[in-house]
């Protein structure tokens, strides 16, 4: 883990039991972090922040279970770790999930509730632009984002900030919603040290989320 005020390399790690992990580990070397996957607790324990990736959440909920990194994880982000839940990894951090399987739990510290699989199945994935209005300059262009079996946010708490909303003509992503097709749907949330996107900003090549969220852990 980093010293106590080192600001200029954070040490981030990558979930790395499912998902894209390589594609998140070099988005966050490309914006100086330190990268690492973390596989066993004794990993977690020399990092200062973790990349939850997509995947396939009850097999990540599984498969923390299985490594004994569950109960590790729900601690250190319960004492205030910032962590970055993608597509998957939104559902793990949320608090609540609706269409998950009996006895599904999550890591929690996000005060959202999460529709897993919202969008609907494999064949419905899409792509869009999407804004982030109150993320400055550096968010000034639309960023492409990839939505794959993707979840969106139902609820939020009162102390999460919306960062960005889906809304409607993308077409095949909509397919089969019927009367939600017309809704805009929050896909991207910030509550306090804990970032989360329904889709997967590990595959566009834009390393504008990661590199929020490094500054987000430089700035501790």
């Amino acid at each position: 883990m980093a010293p106590p005020g080192d600001v200029v390399k954070p040490v981030i790690g990558v979930f790395a039991l499912q998902g894209n992990v390589r594609e998140h580990l070099a988005m966050l070397t490309a914006v100086g972090a330190d990268a690492r996957p973390v596989r066993r607790e004794s990993e977690l324990a020399q990092v200062d922040a973790m990349v939850l990736p997509g995947g396939e959440s009850t097999t990540m909920y599984k498969l923390a279970r299985s490594f004994e990194l569950f109960e590790p994880l729900q601690k250190r982000i319960a004492d205030g770790m910032p962590a970055f839940g993608t597509c998957a990894g939104m559902i793990m951090l949320a608090n609540e999930i609706t269409g998950g399987i009996d006895g599904q739990e999550t890591l929690g510290g996000l005060d959202v509730t999460v529709r897993r699989n919202a969008f609907g199945r494999q064949v419905d994935s899409f792509e869009a632009d999407l804004e982030f209005p109150d993320l400055g300059p550096t968010f000034a262009t639309p960023y492409h984002a990839v939505f794959i079996r993707a979840p969106w946010v139902e609820r939020v708490g009162a102390d999460v900030q919306v960062l960005s909303r889906v809304g409607t003509g993308l077409g095949a992503g909509w397919a089969g919603l019927g009367p939600e097709a017309g809704r805009s749907r929050i896909v991207a949330v910030r509550h306090d040290r804990l970032l989360a996107t329904s889709f997967h900003p590990e595959m566009t090549g834009d390393v504008r989320l990661h590199g929020y969220f490094a500054e987000l852990v430089r700035g501790l």
